[in-house]
């Protein structure tokens, strides 16, 4: 019910800004009263709840923001379409927005229609930064295109450092879907950085989309003296592997990308112990104490009576982001170049990590670990790589 609550918000709020919506000029013509940033994301639809995450972590950082002051003494117009998760809808809210006269555009949500909107953006030159878009061509598209998510080659990468420098292990198995982009590019990414790392891949399993019965994998990897799985996958995969390998008498770490986030509530709850020693990364840990983080998810549940998914802290973090770069272009910040130049130089200490961008608009920051132990999460370590 608050799901579905925040959603009605969200639309609400929507309706609300596109009827007060009054921009004083298009984004290279004169004195603007205000500083807009344009929004797509699926607010209804089948990912509507992303969306929903997303443009609430928006709003409440863009409702903080003119409560303090604005930016540069202007106050902030979030302006948000909703595209359904469409490729059309995103094109054609793009186009509105554009008409609406938006300084810097924020999204899309998920992949595709970030992509199409990228190719748009990248033509007229408009700063664009999508919250959650993880796509590694996304951002190839043109220089004036960022991303606040970090990357599934990244997340690959992340693990092995992981593995290597907090685990402490030497021999390690990976075992990955060949069906599936998202697993084989974690999978891909984790064999290349873990010999910069100086792991030895003792075993590299594959199996299918459909499979449902990993013995005959795991009991090559448990003979292969593996001391830790590698298994870039979804929770729903994970859990099974879990819960077999542990069957078959593997004690060691099973480690994974964001996909894990979920398997707790895929296990019995009589049988959880399976899940110990079961670590993944994800944007953010929302039992960090750290100040930033603490503050977002105590002003977030006030805001919305729910707890903060990570894509309500990427869309948070990416506006304090347009925040900075505005902050930093000044007078300038309606010219297009000007702003994307700011914003490829910013450093924001975010709910998702000190965020800097790399030359292809990619986020470098520390991605958060999390520990899984007899049904509980903890931080087991936020890394950073190179």
């Amino acid at each position: 019910m608050k799901k579905a609550w925040s959603c009605i918000l969200a639309v609400c709020m929507m309706v609300a800004m596109f009827a007060s919506c009054t921009p004083s000029t298009n984004n290279n013509g004169g004195e603007k009263d205000v500083i807009v940033i344009g929004m797509l994301a699926p607010l209804t639809g089948e990912v509507a709840l992303y969306g929903v995450a997303a443009a609430n972590g928006a709003q409440l950082a863009v409702d903080e923001i003119n409560a303090n002051g604005g930016i540069n003494g202007r106050q902030v117009q979030l302006i948000i379409v909703d595209e359904k998760g469409d490729v059309t809808e995103a094109v054609n809210g793009y186009e509105k927005l554009m008409e609406q006269g938006m300084d810097v555009l924020l999204g899309d949500v998920t992949s595709k229609p970030t992509l199409a909107v990228a190719e748009l953006a990248a033509e007229d030159g408009i700063p664009m930064i999508t919250p959650t878009g993880t796509a590694a061509a996304i951002t190839d598209v043109g220089p004036n295109i960022f991303r606040t998510c970090f990357t599934d080659p990244f997340q690959g990468r992340t693990l092995a450092v992981f593995a290597s420098d907090n685990l402490g292990a030497t021999n390690v198995a990976v075992m990955y879907d060949t069906g599936s982009d998202y697993s084989a590019g974690v999978a891909a990414a984790f064999i290349e950085e873990a010999g910069v790392q100086g792991l030895n891949i003792v075993a590299e399993e594959s199996y299918g989309e459909s499979d449902v019965d990993f013995k005959t994998q795991l009991t090559k990897i448990i003979n292969s003296g593996a001391e830790v799985i590698v298994l870039p996958d979804y929770y729903g995969k994970a859990a099974l592997v879990a819960v077999q390998a542990r069957a078959l008498g593997f004690t060691g770490a099973i480690i994974g990308p964001d996909g894990f986030d979920g398997v707790i509530e895929s296990v019995d709850a009589n049988n959880m112990q399976v899940t110990n020693n079961m670590y993944y990364t994800n944007h953010f840990f929302d039992g960090d104490e750290t100040p930033v983080v603490a503050d977002f998810i105590a002003n977030y549940e006030a805001a919305y009576g729910e707890r903060p998914l990570s894509f309500a802290a990427l869309g948070y973090d990416s506006v304090y982001i347009i925040k900075a770069a505005i902050e930093d272009a000044g007078e300038e910040y309606t010219d297009y170049a000007v702003l994307t130049e700011a914003m490829s130089n910013v450093s924001v200490e975010g709910v998702t990590g000190t965020i800097t961008f790399d030359d292809e608009g990619n986020p470098i920051k520390s991605v958060s670990v999390i520990k899984i132990e007899d049904g509980q999460q903890t931080l087991a370590a936020k890394v950073s790589i190179e």
